[in-house]
């Protein structure tokens, strides 16, 4: 069984467990996105590669108005069953470098868990395109603090030994050279956040299999995986739960037209 490299269709067989074990954002890190983007009140966002509608949420609770502009037919309907009770979100078929946006329509770009997965000057374009002047842009990453316990050390060696493709993909590797080629500068701001999940058994499996890079059933990967995971489990757990932790990352600014 191949993995589907297509960032587009990737996270198809894998929604539900998205949806379930896919861990949220802290508050304080949406309070920095309306306070450095000028306040929420009513103003527009595009949330780019908004997959479930995760912080499409959050980004709502705030205030603001949202387009969900997600390419990915079964994350797309994920998002529109979950917020379909909110007014002020639309949902989009779009991509990163084609959003179907009007110009000079949003007064936010957010993209949550998804930027390394976008063409970097195709979405530079469609960004500047779809802005207003003076249009802000807010990039977030739930971060795996990889080092923060011997768990989550062992978690990232499986990643590393077992998973199709694991280091290809890894948001990790969105340096600051891909970040200033978005801004246009240097000079976008960085906060950084803790955040964390406590799961029993099950639900660490979903968390793993809600991963692109997870093998699924039928890959030989699997099994090895899953008995891997269950070994760690055991001799990591408190109470029969164990603590992913994370740095939730967020990169703030306004893009140059150079």
């Amino acid at each position: 069984m191949g993995e589907n490299r297509d960032p587009r269709e990737r996270f198809s067989t894998r929604v539900e467990n998205y949806v379930r074990y896919r861990p949220g954002y802290p508050a304080a890190a949406v309070d920095t996105i309306v306070a450095r983007s000028g306040g929420a009140d009513g103003r527009v966002v595009a949330d780019v590669g908004s997959g479930t509608g995760i912080f499409s949420r959050l980004l709502l609770d705030c205030g603001f108005r949202v387009f969900g502009v997600e390419p990915n037919a079964e994350m797309r309907e994920a998002a529109e069953k979950s917020l379909s009770d909110e007014p002020g979100f639309t949902s989009v078929d779009g991509s990163a470098e084609a959003t179907t946006l009007a110009d000079g329509s949003v007064d936010v770009v957010t993209a949550a868990q998804a930027f390394h997965w976008f063409g970097g000057a195709a979405t530079r374009a469609e960004w500047l395109r779809v802005l207003k002047p003076e249009g802000f842009v807010a990039l977030v990453w739930n971060v795996r603090n990889v080092a923060g316990s011997e768990f989550m050390r062992g978690y990232e060696e499986l990643l590393r030994e077992l998973g199709t493709d694991y280091a290809d993909v890894s948001h990790e590797g969105v340096d600051s050279a891909r970040l200033e080629g978005l801004f246009g500068h240097a000079h976008y701001e960085t906060s950084t956040f803790a955040n964390d999940q406590s799961f029993d058994l099950d639900g660490l499996i979903g968390r793993l299999e809600s991963a692109s890079y997870a093998p699924e059933r039928g890959h030989p990967n699997y099994e090895p995986m899953m008995e891997r995971l269950e070994r760690l489990f055991h001799e990591s757990a408190s109470e029969g739960r164990v603590l992913f932790e994370y740095e939730t990352r967020v990169y703030t600014g306004t893009l140059s037209q150079r």
